[in-house]
């Protein structure tokens, strides 16, 4: 998934700090289907052993056979947190991948091959953690 590399120690922590709302945004796979009681939980906020999560954008994309595919939206990062999130209501995550951080997108860039951000979008980082 997508990962940011950066030696602006200040740009890492507001990125990765929950006060900053940087969005991420991932794609993954669960067992089973979400209920619409499920998705709004999520949607709400979900309680985990250590407090309320912030509230998550989630979207079904495509239910398989046995699982499901979602793509969900969080700003806060906490360890594991898409994962202890769905197992708080029932679900296990078989797959997950973060494909967005703020503006910039993973696309299709193949695994384990990497590109320098462009200057419009070190820019748009800076910017959205009130850095520039």
């Amino acid at each position: 998934g997508l990962l940011l590399l950066t030696n602006d120690g200040e740009l890492a922590f507001r990125l990765t700090h929950p006060r900053y709302k940087v969005k991420k945004k991932y794609i993954a796979e669960i067992t089973g289907y979400l209920s619409d009681e499920s998705l709004q939980e999520l949607r709400k906020g979900i309680m985990l052993e250590d407090g309320m999560t912030a509230p998550a954008d989630v979207n079904i994309l495509r239910e398989k056979e046995f699982s499901s595919i979602v793509e969900i939206t969080i700003h806060e990062g906490r360890k594991r947190q898409i994962r202890r999130m769905f197992q708080a209501i029932g679900h296990t995550v078989t797959f997950l991948k973060r494909i967005a951080v703020d503006g910039i997108f993973l696309g299709n860039l193949p695994l384990g091959d990497f590109r320098h951000l462009t200057s419009e979008e070190v820019d748009s980082l800076y910017k959205s953690v009130h850095l520039k």
